[in-house]
């Protein structure tokens, strides 16, 4: 009788839990749950419930991947302060860690859940834009001393604790008629320096990937008003401008790098649940959010295949996490006779 060994040359491995990473294609037996298993890869993206935030809010700062989340400032509804909440995710569930030392709204991040930038925002009573920049080691925050250039709150962000990046933005108060920016920074991991402008201005924007390879996702301008669909690309010197997004919005939740990104929900004249994919030259329509939604965070350093999104302003949904496994991401089957 033909054996597995005998075609593939070596046994099925008996463990004690599925093994990680994954390899497509990989079988074993699990002797814990007494089951058969393969790897094998999504054909189609899906989005699924995590847990629920501990503050429920939305213009939320986020860093990290999708199993190790950190969400921090934000506020919970109009005229509300702004909120020094932090919290850390570990891929089921939220904790509240210590907070920001300067409460902000709107605010901007990157990095990693043990080593994270938090920069811009806004803050209460005047909501004028900050320039406060702060560091996290896995434990607190820490104010840097030196904060951005320009002081803004809506801003995007990419890159790591020391090597980051902020563009675009909210002026607001300064400049009320036209509160948008192109305005760059990069930092160092201990001071911002002004770098070359974005092409388009723009506010509410979102942000993914590296401070050498960073994308831009679209936006928002008064003068005339418009919700913006612009993607543009940043290779360390200078952005160029590429194919725009298929629907044009603001406050999309984002993760990915500058040629696998991924783009969903947002502002559009109504909350949507619109998500597209980006393969470094075209935007794809693909799987919506089941519940549209506006200004929710994101795990900013996360992957294509893999990300979520916290709080936002779906229906009664300040708390609420939505994790994304796209096309191509490994799944664990459980082999059965029937």
């Amino acid at each position: 009788m033909t054996t597995y060994k005998g075609i593939n040359g070596f046994a099925v491995q008996s463990v004690g839990s599925d093994p990680s990473p994954l390899d497509e294609g990989q079988v074993w037996y699990n002797n814990a749950t007494y089951a058969f298993k393969v790897a094998s890869v999504t054909t189609t993206g899906a989005w699924a419930s995590g847990g629920n935030l501990n503050t429920g809010r939305f213009n939320i700062g986020g860093a990290g991947t999708q199993t190790a989340t950190l969400a921090f400032g934000g506020d919970n509804g109009p005229g509300a302060a702004p909120q020094s909440a932090t919290e850390s995710y570990n891929g089921s569930s939220w904790t509240s860690v210590s907070p920001l030392n300067t409460s902000r709204d709107d605010p901007a991040g990157t990095g990693s859940q043990t080593a994270a930038v938090a920069f811009g925002g806004n803050t209460a009573p005047t909501y004028a834009g900050l320039t406060a920049t702060e560091k996290w080691n896995g434990t607190s925050w820490a104010s840097n001393p030196t904060g951005l250039n320009t002081a803004r709150s809506g801003l995007a962000s990419a890159g790591t604790q020391t090597a980051a990046l902020a563009f675009g933005g909210d002026l607001y108060p300064a400049v009320p008629a036209n509160r948008a920016t192109n305005a760059t920074e990069s930092f160092n991991g201990s001071s911002w320096t002004t770098v070359n402008s974005l092409n388009n201005v723009g506010y509410a924007l979102a942000g993914v990937g590296l401070q050498t390879a960073a994308l831009r996702i679209g936006g928002y301008r008064e003068n005339p008003t418009v919700f913006l669909n612009n993607t543009e690309s940043y290779n360390g010197t200078s952005w160029t401008n590429l194919a725009t997004m298929n629907t044009a919005r603001f406050k999309a939740a984002s993760f990915g790098t500058q040629t696998a990104a991924i783009a969903a929900g947002g502002y559009t004249g109504a909350n949507s649940n619109a998500v597209e994919s980006w393969n470094g030259s075209a935007w794809t329509n693909t799987t919506s959010l089941t519940t549209a939604n506006n200004r929710a965070g994101s795990s900013v350093n996360g992957t294509q295949t893999a990300g979520l999104t916290m709080g936002g302003t779906a229906p009664g949904s300040f708390n609420e996490t939505v994790e994304w496994t796209g096309p191509g991401a490994p799944v664990t089957q459980t082999i059965t006779t029937s």
